[in-house]
């Protein structure tokens, strides 16, 4: 019998999830608000749909501001809704 191991990556940084969005939020203190869109083909009728979805990230330094184009890493859960955090500000809104 042969057995497959599971093979860990050898930096864990680089398995976490890497999402990309815009502020739409900074209101709170060290937690902004990013919208992550993507498109999708609906099975049956092959109409492309825009979807999204609201991530809470953690920004320590409160560096992103509400129009930034923003890099959220996926993080252990740091309150009830923070599952994530600012990796890198991409693109600062005008």
């Amino acid at each position: 019998m042969d057995q497959k191991t599971a093979e860990l990556p050898e930096d864990l940084r680089q398995a976490r999830k890497m999402r990309e969005g815009v502020v739409v939020s900074d209101k709170m203190d060290k937690t902004r608000v990013v919208v992550v869109s993507w498109n999708t083909t609906h099975p049956r009728y092959h109409k492309v749909l825009r979807r999204s979805s609201r991530f809470y990230a953690h920004d320590e330094k409160n560096e992103s501001h509400t129009g930034d184009r923003v890099q959220i890493m996926e993080t252990k859960p740091l309150s009830k809704l923070k599952r994530w955090r600012v990796a890198q500000v991409l693109e600062k809104s005008v």
